[in-house]
């Protein structure tokens, strides 16, 4: 494949938003290619493997969009998920994400990555794509992640659990079917019930 002129390669990269440089293989775009757009300032390395036009506009999803290329099976769960459907008032650090319990973990430089195993249905369940700086992104629907925040209520906090299911009642009025259905799931009924009546 013959190599793009560099415009062609600059436009398809600023496309993609965040690249790989396997991905752009796939497109003709060679390494030495990519190398010579970063050393002349066109394209920016972001993080290893990670590269985007110079013009790209970084937003607040950028580090969303970094890690779901990354991490391709991977699904933006707990505290993460939480801030992107508006959950919460937790701005975190880290990243969290739901991989399978027999997956390696990923290791990334940057962010850092809190990795939470799922299995069966609670893995596969209450998946939606997002479409973040022209990368797809995976995470949980929001009453799934209220769920999973029961679930986990150990490892992020129960104030946070909680929190997060009073944000959900106020902003999906008629969600009650859905959560019940990712609680049994998730095997926390019981421990929601409590909540769901006070709030009721």
């Amino acid at each position: 494949m013959a190599e793009p002129p560099d415009d062609q390669a600059l436009a398809l990269i600023l496309r993609l938003g965040v690249a790989r440089p396997a991905e752009l293989e796939t497109h003709g775009i060679a390494r030495r290619q990519l190398y010579r757009l970063v050393r002349a300032g066109l394209v920016e390395r972001r993080a290893r493997g990670i590269y985007v036009a110079a013009e790209h506009p970084v937003t607040a999803e950028h580090t969303f969009a970094q890690v779901a290329k990354r991490v391709p099976g991977g699904v933006f769960c707990l505290l993460t998920s939480l801030r992107l459907h508006g959950l919460t008032t937790q701005a975190p650090a880290d990243v969290w994400i739901a991989l399978p319990e027999s997956a390696r973990k990923p290791r990334l430089d940057y962010p850092r990555l809190r990795v939470a195993r799922f299995s069966g249905a609670a893995l596969t369940e209450g998946i939606e794509t997002r479409r973040l700086e022209n990368v797809d992104v995976r995470v949980y629907s929001a009453a799934k992640t209220v769920a999973d925040c029961f679930k986990y209520r150990n490892k992020i906090g129960l104030d946070v659990a909680v929190e997060a299911l009073r944000d959900f009642s106020r902003h999906h009025r008629g969600g009650a079917t859905e959560l019940a259905r990712f609680a049994r799931i998730c095997r926390v009924t019981r421990v929601m019930q409590p909540y769901l009546d006070a709030i009721a």
